[in-house]
């Protein structure tokens, strides 16, 4: 793994742990069931390239993104598994889908002539998924709308349907009703589609949290991306997954203050008592968040410390008075493990009131991935 020549904060992103966590999703599906690692966003931060190539290998058998330049991209990677776009696409980013050979989500008759209007002139069909809203109110054809639009679908030259799914809202939640009402729905809409003929090669619902609550959910194919990174899927999650990502940096400076000195912008922590102070080189324009001022937590000495102060753009403030033999250049750990401490993007994410996936996705990209291969 190699870390030369960087900045000293980095993420370290572990390789394995993501074929593994891949393998354990695999076992827990059917052998003809298939496994799309969702890679949007960067791989939630994680990389899209080696982490969709890593994911290939282990066993999933197809990729979601959010964006057609998102799908581009991993073509120019040389990666030609399936891709499917889970977002919309613009009229103008439909040469991108089909340049690309991507797979593009359609949810309303807009999206559908867009997609067509491309097959047609390219020659080509363009291959085309179906999301039918049951429940998440975003995108997708409603499901007393989606057998005529399906029809439309099965009878247009400029497309080709691949397959038809839906978003489950409420899968992480320990009431399983709501999820269940929304899979009843999709498989209504299965039976009247079957009944009228019309062939659809794979019906898909699950996310991360269904995949592994609902074996109901699996159907021909399950959409995992946030278990994929070994982060918890839902509340309460206890199986076996393993955290790919540890983001690290080093102690820049150390000083020793009074009691009553003022930290960071706006003097909104004072020092209690006299105090050992680091300044760690990471800050709100690296993804960790102003929001942690005087409350975040590090590692440092396989110590949890307490961040005080005012998150700055570029640099933040933690008390290590109590870490014996603390000096610069030693290594904090803000995500991740150090000797028997961890902080995991669950926890940080109830720091600051959020999700893990928001955690991950906002580090930003100005913070150097290095990747563990073995």
């Amino acid at each position: 793994m190699e870390k030369e020549n960087l900045r000293p904060t980095w993420l370290e992103i572990d390789l394995p742990s993501v074929a593994a966590n891949v393998a354990l999703l695999k076992a827990r599906l059917a052998p003809a069931t298939g496994l799309m690692a969702v890679v949007k966003a960067n791989a939630y931060g994680h990389g899209a390239v080696e982490v969709s190539q890593t994911a290939l290998a282990a066993g999933a058998t197809s990729l979601g993104v959010a964006l057609p330049e998102e799908g581009a991209t991993l073509r120019r990677a040389g990666i030609g598994a399936p891709i499917l776009v889970l977002g919309p696409a613009s009229p103008d980013q439909a040469a991108v889908v089909s340049a690309a050979s991507l797979t593009q989500t359609v949810y309303s008759h807009a999206s559908l002539e867009a997609m067509s209007k491309e097959g047609v002139a390219g020659g080509r069909p363009v291959a085309i998924q179906v999301k039918v809203d049951t429940g998440m109110g975003r995108l997708g054809v409603r499901p007393d709308q989606a057998l005529a639009f399906l029809r439309r679908v099965a009878h247009d030259p400029g497309v080709r349907l691949e397959g038809v799914f839906t978003h489950l809202a409420r899968a992480d939640e320990p009431d399983p009703a709501p999820t269940r009402r929304q899979l009843a729905i999709l498989e209504r809409l299965r039976r009247e589609t079957a009944r009228a003929g019309i062939p659809v090669p794979v019906w898909h619902a699950a996310n991360s949290a269904a995949a592994w609550r609902f074996p109901e959910s699996h159907l021909d194919l399950v959409r995992v991306g946030i278990a994929v990174y070994g982060l918890d899927p839902f509340p309460g999650f206890s199986g076996d997954l393993r955290p790919a990502l540890t983001w690290k940096t080093k102690i820049a400076f150390l000083k020793e203050v009074e009691a009553g000195t003022p930290l960071s912008y706006g003097a909104l922590y004072h020092t209690p008592d006299r105090a050992r102070i680091a300044t760690l080189p990471v800050g709100y324009a690296d993804g960790y968040a102003r929001s942690l001022t005087n409350t975040g937590l590090v590692l440092v000495g396989g110590r949890r410390v307490p961040v005080v102060g005012r998150v700055c753009m570029d640099q933040l403030l933690v008390d290590v008075t109590a870490v014996r033999d603390v000096r610069e250049g030693d290594e904090a750990v803000l995500l991740g493990n150090q000797g028997d401490e961890r902080i995991t993007a669950s926890e940080m994410a109830g720091w600051r009131g959020t999700v893990n996936y928001e955690v991950v996705c906002a580090i930003s990209s100005r913070v150097p991935r290095t990747y563990r291969k073995r």
